[in-house]
């Protein structure tokens, strides 16, 4: 069977849950059951993984705000912080069911934003925690936070700036060189940018990016066979949640961009297949990650083709 590198973007509920509460034994669980599906693909092709951190951004962000001797860290540490936790348990659950010499690592990843992109005069991505008006107003005058309605409730918003450039891809290609399974680019990287003064040097961006267009920028640099996002649902559906809904099976890159999907849910994620399909000319998917080995052998989810 040909050796394919195959990157998979394990979304936020391979992790942790709706509704479920976020402790560290809650997390370990849902890698550890993640971790049975995808070490079969491991022992058989190059394994990369990407993961989301909203709720454990959002998590370090309320505790931060419970102690107030000093200013809470910035969204880039809180975005490194999540990516070391997050990649030692997946080592760990790997590697409790992987052959003892099969090598796992985690990669920091810094990832390049443009501090001219719009996406900074318009904060869109939801952190961190719930405010009721009247402290989002308060949190705004103090630390200058942009606030937007989130049901009943404020969150805080911040950019979400396109991902331009991947500082450690020649490590993760090493690594894969190496047959190890790398673990990289969680929740869309680190954000990080060149301040405009021209002397080169590398700044944290306040802004989280999104996982799935990151994800898809690592997956075309790394010239990958597949590019896989794993999520809760089965596919990507037409009439989502009516009588008449329709899974699309195997669809092209214009096809599926031809449809409207939800900003919120699966916009983004189609986004993503079809940048990586109309950049490589390779297969992207969408499924569910139980349905990992079917997805690959592309028998199961939603797969994007040119």
């Amino acid at each position: 069977m040909h050796k394919q590198t195959i990157v998979v973007a394990l979304g936020g509920n391979a992790l942790l849950k709706r509704s479920e509460p976020m402790t560290a034994e809650t997390q370990r669980k849902n890698v550890r059951i993640a971790a049975r599906a995808l070490a079969p693909i491991a022992m058989e092709h190059n394994l990369v993984l990407a993961h989301g951190n909203g709720p454990q951004v959002g998590l370090l962000a309320l505790q931060a705000a419970a102690y107030t001797e000093v200013e809470p860290y910035p969204l880039d540490v809180l975005g490194a912080q999540t990516e070391g936790m997050i990649g030692y348990m997946i080592e760990q659950e790997l590697g409790n069911l992987l052959p003892f010499e099969k090598p796992l690592a985690t990669v920091l990843t810094m990832v390049e934003v443009d501090p001219a992109d719009p996406a900074f005069e318009d904060p869109t991505k939801f952190v961190g925690p719930t405010y009721s008006k009247r402290d989002a107003d308060r949190l705004h005058k103090a630390k200058g936070w942009v606030f937007k309605k989130d049901g009943a409730h404020w969150r805080r918003v911040v950019a979400s700036p396109e991902p331009k450039r991947i500082f450690e891809l020649n490590p993760i290609r090493w690594l894969i060189e190496k047959g190890t399974v790398v673990v990289c680019a969680g929740g869309g990287g680190i954000p990080t940018a060149y301040l405009p003064d021209g002397t080169r040097t590398l700044v944290g961006a306040e802004a989280v990016i999104d996982k799935d267009f990151a994800t898809a920028l690592l997956a075309r640099e790394l010239g990958a066979d597949l590019f896989v996002m794993a999520t809760d649902a089965d596919g990507v559906y037409l009439e989502w949640g009516k009588l008449t809904q329709q899974l699309l099976e195997r669809v092209t890159a214009d096809e599926i961009e031809s449809y409207d999907f939800p900003a919120g849910s699966m916009g983004p994620k189609v986004e993503a297949a079809v940048r990586f399909v109309r950049a490589t000319g390779k297969r992207a998917a969408i499924g569910n990650l139980d349905d990992i080995e079917r997805i690959v052998a592309g028998e199961a989810g939603t797969s994007v083709v040119p």
